[in-house]
């Protein structure tokens, strides 16, 4: 029997930087991984993306952590992960949106984001070209930004290695073992683990993980396709995402990474349920139609290759981060909608003081994302 302080099932998104800030806290970590190696799930088909811009105080704060984790992350550890502060842009082409978009930008100044409504003119020197016609104007956030999901990713297992975290991979969880409303004991296809505390990371595996311990977890996955174009010239700086719905699809989103590439993915409406990752033959036409009708510039560039990944969604939209009323051990980091990627960083040095401090300082934040609430409530940024 393996044993350990922190076990966390899954080595992705908010299991790995978990790790590491648990670590730097002299916790023994333990992270189980079923896939060969980090990132191996959602996070590697991440497009990129980090924005403090949501509609709800928790993730404002969580992803506001994150933010400052991300544009220090070079100076501070060494790792150049392609940070780049350009900002997320979301153009407005009609009145019911530029009024929710005003409204919600009051709400979120409130908690200290800098974002502001800006004109036609001033959206013109963002993105050179966008469509102008019945532009309105947009909501921007400059210090929102992006960074690679792959090189985050593999800094944070370094930084987890380095202080003392031990990864087990090619390893599956198989059941549980139960006591006195805890967990004694974690089962695997190769060993046997205890751990004070253990960690339900599992991104769109959460919920069968729930089910080994007789917990109903609502998260579940659905499928969206992202793609990734040839380097250019750099000639725009924000995360555009038009949220204009059409008969097919409802928002998109693309953005220029640090050496020139063209990012985009696309929501489909409806929802495609489950947890195919195989890429569609619609989704190039699908998006690019849309994409050349809002920035024609984008029109003669190359495509590279198109990806499909899981969005381990949750009834309205939020994540679970909880504690368990009926298993005492267990934490909940699960349900992340698609943004685990730009919640992992700022959530994961939030849970290591909770956890190795016993702090109360985010006691607000998480009831919002308990796993007892009613779930009735809608992300109006997802």
């Amino acid at each position: 029997m393996k044993t350990c302080d922190v076990l966390i099932i899954g080595a992705g998104s908010i299991g790995l930087p978990l790790s590491y800030y648990l670590a730097r806290r002299h916790l023994r970590v333990i992270v189980i991984e079923k896939m060969p190696s980090v990132g191996r799930g959602q996070n590697r088909a991440a497009i990129g993306g980090i924005r403090a811009t949501h509609s709800d105080p928790a993730k404002i704060a969580i992803c506001h952590r994150t933010i400052n984790i991300m544009r220090n992350f070079q100076t501070e550890f060494g790792y150049d992960i392609d940070w780049i502060s350009g900002g997320y842009l979301f153009p407005i082409y009609d009145e019911t949106n530029e009024k929710a978009f005003k409204k919600l930008i009051e709400y979120q100044k409130a908690f200290d984001l800098n974002i502001n409504w800006i004109s036609p003119a001033e959206i013109e020197p963002l993105a050179p070209g966008i469509n102008p016609e019945n532009l309105r104007g947009g909501s921007y956030s400059p210090e929102d930004g992006s960074a690679s999901p792959l090189k985050v990713a593999d800094a944070y297992y370094l930084l987890a290695k380095a202080n003392g975290v031990s990864f087990h991979f090619n390893e599956e969880v198989t059941g549980f073992s139960l006591a006195n409303d805890q967990i004694i004991s974690v089962h695997t296809n190769q060993n046997s683990y205890a751990a004070g505390i253990v960690v339900n990371a599992a991104g769109a595996e959460a919920r069968e993980i729930g089910q080994m311990v007789n917990l109903d977890l609502p998260v579940y996955p659905d499928s969206h396709e992202g793609g990734i174009t040839e380097p250019v010239q750099r000639f725009f700086e924000p995360m555009i995402v038009d949220v204009r719905p059409d008969s097919q699809s409802s928002n998109y989103y693309f953005y220029q990474n640090r050496e020139g590439q063209v990012v985009f993915c696309i929501t489909p409406n409806p929802k495609i349920p489950g947890k195919d990752r195989d890429s569609t033959s619609y989704f190039l036409p699908l998006v690019i139609k849309r994409m050349l009708a809002l920035y024609p510039r984008l029109r003669h560039i190359r495509i590279r290759r198109i990806w499909r990944g899981l969005y381990p969604m949750t009834p309205d939209g939020f994540p679970i981060v909880s504690f368990c009323r009926e298993i005492k051990n267990l934490l909940l980091a699960i349900g992340m909608c698609g943004q685990g990627f730009m919640i992992g960083p700022g959530l994961g040095e939030m849970l290591a003081e909770v956890i190795a401090d016993q702090s109360h300082a985010y006691d607000s934040i998480f009831q919002q994302l308990t796993l007892y609430r009613q779930f009735t409530g809608q992300e109006l940024l997802k």
